[in-house]
């Protein structure tokens, strides 16, 4: 496809993989160079179909469970973190596990089982059916409840309105998290949260950046995949700061009447 001629192209800075990515991309390359095959990845390593197609090339198998895994077999958990039901059932199949979950989310797993074990009702913001938020959910799903915008909140009923903490998934929107973050304070007003902010800093970054490129150009391209949750978080931040933006896999996928 030819495209029009472009007057200038903005790239945003800062751009590309977060150290969470990079990290969990590296374990695997690791790992397929140290280890026989097969190796399994539960779930996208990371949500990326450049990354995970290039992966597959190599031999990689991704599955959606662990009882698509031989028993005894390697595998690697993704970058988004598992439950602890997982890490049982990969117990009793007596699996070798290489963990490549991001540091973040690992915080915000500690973060739950801490509120949990103190007695806490744990309200997470995040999206519901996500892995990270699947994972997260399941260290204490006794206690754990998913709101993911105002109108949850509003809906919202603990045991103990008096002992209430609130964690977020780590890929979300900033602004659309101080707004649910809020609406948590103003129903729980003695809701405490995490020590330090759950929102990874390379997505805050990123959103920021965005931001300001939407000052500046017509339109904004966004490459990542569809299923990646921040990629979809920066399409939206820049349309809610009046840039047209579209999500895209490459180049291959720009419409002419979009430029």
């Amino acid at each position: 496809m030819k495209l029009p001629k472009l007057k200038r192209v903005v790239l945003a800075a800062p751009r590309g993989f977060c150290a969470g990515v990079v990290r969990a991309i590296e374990i695997v390359n690791t790992v397929l160079q140290l280890l026989p095959p097969p190796i399994y990845v539960r779930k996208e390593i990371v949500h990326n179909r450049f990354v995970v197609e290039r992966l597959k090339q190599r031999g990689v198998i991704f599955v959606n469970e662990l009882d698509e895994v031989p028993d005894g077999a390697t595998v690697i958990f993704s970058a988004h973190g598992v439950s602890p039901a997982v890490r049982e059932m990969a117990r009793r199949k007596n699996l070798r596990v290489i963990d490549a979950t991001c540091p973040l989310v690992t915080k915000v797993h500690l973060e739950a089982i801490r509120f949990a074990q103190q007695g806490y009702s744990i309200i997470l913001i995040g999206h519901e059916g996500h892995e990270e938020v699947e994972g997260t959910m399941g260290e204490a799903p006794h206690c754990t409840y998913l709101v993911q915008s105002v109108e949850d909140v509003e809906r919202l009923q603990v045991p103990n309105p008096e002992k209430v903490a609130y964690l977020t998934q780590t890929t979300l929107s900033v602004d659309d998290t101080a707004e649910i973050v809020a609406a948590l304070k103003r129903k729980f007003p003695k809701i405490v949260g995490p020590r330090t902010d759950d929102i990874c800093y390379a997505t805050q970054n990123r959103q920021n950046a965005v931001k300001a490129l939407a000052k500046q150009v017509d339109v904004i391209l966004v490459i990542g995949s569809q299923n990646s949750s921040n990629s979809q978080r920066l399409k939206e931040v820049a349309i809610s700061n009046g840039c047209p933006a579209y999500l895209i896999d490459g180049a291959d996928h720009i419409r002419t009447e979009w430029l």
